[in-house]
């Protein structure tokens, strides 16, 4: 390996290092993202050929998964009620409430409760650094910066808010606000009627644990495949556990249905891996 090579590969080796030690909690935490990611992609993989975003005025509920359960809806995992900003309250009240409800932003309503906006901790602290550092930007500068710099002089959130805002209907898909969220790069998403009155808020953590089915769920299903594709005598010689979205299969089947079976069970959504510790009959 030549010099090259060799600093190559220990810059790469630095990029992937972390940056503090492993946890016992962490192989969950990261299982759990991959298989939130998941739920993400599948719920792209839907709306693949369409020029927007998912529907946020979808009101009904379609089929749910093998266990028979209706997809769930924002409304179902939203909270209420709904912190927000009055859109003349001022800049150092806005940040008080920040601090208050423990969140990054939140949406700015007008006397109506209309959502007009969005102001985060990234908006005030902007209008600070610009004004102390008293930059400004030139004849050519970029628009976005322009921008910036305009809400430097803003006092209230209906100055220093970013509109308009990214929202969701109660109606929709909890999928669908995974990939609007995901889209948009938000924590959190203001939920509305269809007047665009502000009746709730849905965040990720929210949208993760929901979109994620349990270990229960997953096993239930796993089940239900065991005995579509098992003859009752077979069915009876599987078990069948569940951990952390890993599927254990054990017992003696013939051949050929413990391929088709690990087959269908890895197809089940939400499904990390399958350990296959079945043996031939």
């Amino acid at each position: 390996m030549n010099e090259r090579e060799n600093f190559s590969t220990g810059s790469e080796a630095r990029r992937s290092q972390p940056s503090r030690p492993w946890s016992p909690s962490e192989g969950t935490r990261q299982d759990l993202l991959v298989r939130y990611l998941g739920a993400v992609a599948t719920a792209a993989a839907e709306h693949v050929g369409s020029e927007k975003p998912p529907s946020p005025a979808r009101t009904g509920a379609s089929p749910g998964p093998a266990t028979g359960s209706r997809t769930p809806l924002v409304r179902d995992v939203m909270d209420v009620p709904a912190a927000c900003l009055r859109d003349d309250l001022p800049y150092r009240e806005i940040a008080r409430l920040l601090a208050r409800e423990h969140v990054s932003a939140l949406p700015v309503v007008n006397a109506k409760d209309h959502v007009v906006g969005v102001v985060s901790e990234s908006d005030l602290l902007a209008k600070v650094a610009i004004e102390v550092s008293g930059h400004r930007p030139g004849r050519v500068g970029r628009l976005r910066e322009r921008r910036l710099y305009g809400k430097t002089h803003g006092e209230t959130a209906a100055d220093l808010m970013t509109s308009p805002a990214i929202t969701v209907l109660p109606g929709a898909t909890v999928a669908e606000a995974a990939w609007l969220a995901a889209l948009s790069r938000l924590k959190r998403i203001p939920v509305v009627d269809h007047e665009g009155r502000l009746v709730g808020t849905v965040g990720r953590d929210a949208l993760l644990q929901t979109l994620i089915r349990d270990d229960a769920a997953i096993r239930a299903e796993a089940e239900d495949r065991i005995r579509a594709v098992c003859s009752p005598h077979d069915r009876t010689a599987v078990a069948v556990t569940v951990h952390d979205g890993i599927v254990e299969l054990s017992g003696q089947v013939p051949g050929a249905t413990g391929d088709r079976l690990v087959a269908e069970v890895s197809a089940i959504a939400d499904v990390v891996e399958v350990k296959n510790l079945l043996t031939v009959a």
